[in-house]
C-alpha cells in the first residue's frame, strides 16, 4: 500500500503556469508507472500524462501535449507536472496515480493507487 499526496494547485490566470507535485510514501517502488489525471466539473476523469519508472518514456493527452511536462525524482519518491500556457479549459481537480504495471496506460481503471487531488483553477 502506498499513499499519494498532491500539492501545488491553485488559482492562476490564463497563460500562466503551475507546477504540481505528488509525494509517495509507504511501500513505494520506483518501478511504478506514475500518472496524472484530471476531472472537470460534470465531466469524467481523463488522462493527462504518465511516465515510466526511468523517466525516459512519457505519454501525454493531445489536449496537454506541448504545454505540460511530467517528470519524476525517484530518490525523493516524487512526480511532477509542469503546466504552462494554462487556459480555462484546464480547470479541474488533478489527481496523481500509481500503476504497478510495466507499461504506460491511459485508462484510469488500470491505476492502483490514487491521491486525493488538488484543485487547479484558471481564470480568463
Amino acid at each position: 500500500q502506498i499513499q499519494l499526496v498532491e500539492s501545488g494547485g491553485g488559482l492562476v490566470q490564463a497563460g500562466g503556469s503551475l507546477r504540481l507535485s505528488c509525494a509517495a510514501s509507504g511501500r513505494t517502488k520506483s518501478s511504478y508507472i506514475m500518472g496524472w489525471f484530471r476531472q472537470a466539473p460534470g465531466k469524467e476523469r481523463e488522462f493527462a500524462a504518465a511516465i515510466n519508472w526511468s523517466g525516459r518514456i512519457t505519454n501525454y493527452a493531445d489536449s496537454v501535449k506541448g504545454r505540460f511536462t511530467i517528470s519524476r525524482d525517484n530518490a525523493k519518491n516524487t512526480v511532477f507536472l509542469q503546466m504552462n500556457s494554462l487556459s480555462p479549459e484546464d480547470t479541474a481537480v488533478y489527481y496523481c496515480a500509481a500503476d504497478v504495471g510495466v507499461t504506460i496506460r491511459v485508462n484510469s481503471r488500470e491505476y492502483d493507487y490514487w491521491g486525493q487531488g488538488t484543485q487547479v483553477t484558471v481564470s480568463s
